[in-house]
């Protein structure tokens, strides 16, 4: 091919221009006289040896567009070499010489030489690809070829070769960059073959690491044994044709960043993992999980025993020789086999130690072998030294556990032989942890302290020991609830009445925490006074609404930022029962509470259909009374909505399961109590649950006597003579004195003061009962009598003589008993 010199002002070749005829194989066919001025090479020395051996610059990975494949027209540059061995920067212009088939029969090849300074330009482009700081490489598309620079080399240790070539080929434009993983090799074909940038990120080994050799596992966020890497990939382009001859790389040492991302990933991790529960153990826990294996091989942590206790422990550091309690430990090894301490083991840190010193300091402590301190305080513990000499403790973080002030503990993150040590920023990031730990373990110290305080308040308001009746044979369960709800309201009493008559109360304070304990408290309290007034339950349930609406209006003992648990709507819940052993009655009354489950003697139950009462505390509305006679035997199941009521059922559900939980075989009361609750709540309990069972028993007719009585003084001696005769049959022959003296006074009283029907019933169980009765509501009282009175003394014999005494109001008028103790014997 000839280029024609259009600056002479007629046809001619170019003095600049050289052209070389290449066969299709590449080597030199024909040379004409510009290529010898240009190059130095005579024709003789040029034709038939190939072109690639006596042309390229054996520096240069390939001259550009030599590739002879295909046979359309290209432009390139290349550096060639002069026969004197100096570098000729040119441009080469290539056509096809074609034949009569249309096909490529060799090629013409013009050759011009580089603008001025073009060489040193290009020069410069090598030299800096070459001294670049960063990691650089080039690959060539068709050939597999690398070039990289000096950085790229060094950080290659192993020096994985291209494709096709055979490992430990030391030419150094056949090394893949660093790191040439299989991702890093799939990215460049992907580049080369879509032409489209990528950025590529992995972590590779140190380049002091020995080819073939296997890094010691280390923790994420220290630079040593790995590097982070950040890999630009794009690709390279032909100027003439466009078309991807390779790709280029940039490499970017990004282990700094990488730490960075990766601590804050850790962080933020703990922000989701550690401070779960309100529980000072769990937390501690959760925070040595966490730390290990990304941050430390082994890690405990270890508590004031006051914290555990929910106490607050003093203010500021602590002081240099403490004692501690082991709450929590993690390893990277199964089974934590280098704790020294077991699990809730107490231990005493001595004032050199590193964790002594970080609580005395309030500060962080990076310690490890070089440390003397470090050396004596192992050394002076027999299991400590053991293990040591058997896993080689090298590097300690000491962290001490604050919030609020307070220190609470100290957190211990240590590093084994085969992982790097501890450096600055791990310290820092160790110290974030064990602050963030701090705050989810005071937080469940202050919970434990009020929980506890709420637990102690609301147990000393529920019975501890239920009172001796003669009535029902009865058991119980509470269960706080296992969350963090905190305490709530759920009560129950056992009241004995009088005429051997019990009350069964179970009730539910609306919320949790000590104000519904305390409105729980006030609740039982008041429940107890209305019973020994003898109300009937409607009327009990009155006065105890009127109760709630009192105190939900009540507010000078509620912080302004504490709301009360109840309001003016919905104040509680309670279910008022009397059961009667002689007619076997029981009288039920419901404000808004669950309704019980009836067990009888044939070993069928069914829930016990009440008239439903509204919620305590609305006001307003009556409460209705149910009636059911019982067998004797027969199991009353009475208890508070979180056993019957989750999320997964309503009440009535709860209750048919209740139902067919009491129709199981039992051994006792106790059993049954243990099996209903095993069928029907979950290991820890959404709320307080309160169950009450209660079996009927009955007084038979030789336990009870009664008699009707006209309005007439003169039977007041034929009834103390009746009441006699009675005491005789049962055999009670010494008390007989002080019950004609009881029965003379109420009857006199009855005849003289009421008004007819007048009764006498004498009742004998674990005590001797002596009732009279009368249709007038006008109940007696006592009154001091004067020196020269002839009346008035006869109710202050009666409660000198007698156990106790008192007056019930009843649907036809009142009754008058009086209790005394039976004979010894």
């Amino acid at each position: 091919m000839a280029t024609l010199d259009q600056g002479n002002g007629h046809s001619g070749w170019s003095s600049d221009v050289a052209t070389v005829t290449l066969g299709l194989d590449g080597t030199v066919t024909g040379w004409s006289e510009g290529a010898r001025r240009l190059l130095g090479h005579h024709a003789p020395e040029a034709v038939g040896r190939p072109a690639a051996d006596l042309l390229l610059d054996a520096g240069a990975p390939e001259a550009s567009g030599l590739s002879l494949a295909g046979s359309g027209e290209w432009t390139g540059t290349a550096t060639l070499r002069h026969r004197d061995g100096h570098r000729v920067e040119v441009t080469l212009h290539a056509q096809p010489s074609l034949g009569g088939d249309g096909t490529a029969q060799a090629f013409v090849v013009a050759v011009t030489p580089a603008p001025a300074g073009a060489e040193r330009d290009h020069s410069m482009g090598e030299w800096a690809f070459d001294q670049a700081s960063i990691a650089l490489s080039t690959h060539t598309a068709r050939s597999g070829v690398w070039r990289r620079n000096a950085v790229a080399q060094g950080g290659q240790p192993t020096g994985t070769a291209a494709p096709g070539l055979a490992p430990g080929d030391t030419a150094r434009e056949r090394y893949a960059p660093a790191p040439a993983d299989a991702g890093f090799l799939q990215c460049v074909r992907r580049v080369a073959e879509e032409g489209t940038a990528i950025r590529y990120e992995c972590l590779a080994p140190e380049p002091s690491c020995a080819p073939g050799a296997t890094a010691a596992p280390t923790a994420p966020f220290s630079s040593a044994g790995h590097r982070a890497w950040v890999i630009e990939l794009w690709p390279v382009r032909d100027p003439g044709t466009g078309e991807v001859v390779g790709v280029g790389t940039a490499a970017f040492d990004s282990s700094d960043q990488h730490a960075a991302r990766q601590r804050l990933a850790l962080l933020q991790e703990a922000g989701a993992r550690v401070g779960t529960t309100l529980n000072v153990t769990r937390t501690a826990q959760e925070l040595a999980d966490l730390a290990v294996p990304q941050l430390a091989d082994f890690v405990s942590v270890d508590l004031l025993d006051s914290v555990l206790r929910g106490e607050e422990p003093v203010p500021g550091p602590v002081d240099a020789d403490v004692v501690l309690r082991r709450v929590a430990h993690q390893s990277a090894a199964e089974g934590v086999p280098e704790a020294a301490i077991d699990l809730g083991t107490m231990d005493t840190y001595p004032p050199f130690s590193p964790p002594a010193r970080c609580l005395a300091d309030g500060k962080p402590v990076l310690s490890g072998a070089a440390d003397p301190d470090f050396a004596r305080w192992l050394a002076g513990h027999e299991t400590r030294t053991a293990r040591n000499e058997a896993y080689g403790f090298h590097s300690l973080m000491a962290t001490p556990l604050r919030a609020r002030g307070i220190t609470l503990g100290v957190a211990v993150f240590a590093r084994i032989n085969g992982s790097p040590p501890f450096e600055p920023d791990d310290l820092l990031l160790a110290e974030e942890l064990a602050g963030r730990a701090a705050v989810g373990v005071d937080n469940a110290r202050r919970y434990t302290r009020e929980r506890t305080n709420a637990l102690t308040l609301q147990r000393s308001l529920l019975p501890r020991d239920l009172p001796r009746q003669a009535a029902v044979e009865v058991a119980y369960r509470y269960l706080p609830a296992g969350t963090g709800a905190g305490v709530g309201g759920d009560w129950f009493d056992v009241v004995p009445l009088s005429g051997t008559r019990v009350a069964l109360v179970v009730g539910d304070v609306v919320g949790h925490g000590i104000h519904a304990s305390a409105t729980m408290g006030r609740l039982r309290t008041a429940v107890r006074t209305l019973a020994d007034v003898d109300l009937p339950p409607d009327e009990l349930l009155t006065h105890l609404d009127d109760l709630v609406t009192h105190l939900s209006t009540d507010k000078q003992d509620i912080a302004p930022d504490e709301p009360y648990v109840v309001s003016g709507e919905i104040g509680a819940t309670c279910l008022y029962a009397v059961y009667d052993p002689v007619s076997r009655v029981c009288t039920f009354a419901s404000a808004g509470h669950v309704p019980p489950v009836v067990l009888l003697p044939d070993g069928t139950a069914h829930i016990v259909e009440l008239t439903p009462g509204p919620l305590l505390g609305i006001g307003g509305l009556p409460f209705e009374c149910t009636e059911l006679e019982l067998p004797e035997g027969s199991l009353l199941a009475f208890c508070t909505d979180g056993l019957v009521e989750a999320r997964d059922r309503d009440v009535g559900a709860g209750l048919d399961r209740l139902r067919e939980a009491l129709t199981g075989p039992v051994s006792s009361l106790e059993a049954t109590c243990d099996t209903i609750l095993k069928a029907l709540l979950p290991a820890s309990p959404a709320d307080d649950v309160a169950l009450l069972l209660a079996r009927t028993r009955a007084l038979h007719a030789d336990q009870v006597a009664a008699w009707s009585l006209p309005s007439d003084p003169a039977i007041v001696a034929d009834a103390r003579a009746q009441a006699t005769r009675q005491l005789t049959a049962w055999g009670l022959e010494e008390a007989a004195f002080v019950t004609e003296l009881v029965v003379s006074e109420l009857v006199t009283n009855a005849i003289r003061y009421g008004a007819v029907p007048i009764g006498l019933r004498l009742i004998r169980d674990r005590t001797l009962i002596c009732e009279v009765s009368d249709a007038s509501n006008t109940a007696p009282h006592l009154r001091r009598a004067r020196t020269y009175d002839e009346g008035g003394r006869g109710l202050h014999m009666v409660a000198q003589l007698t156990q106790g005494w008192g007056t019930r109001q009843t649907a036809l008028g009142k009754t008058i008993w009086a209790e005394q103790s039976l004979p010894a014997g």
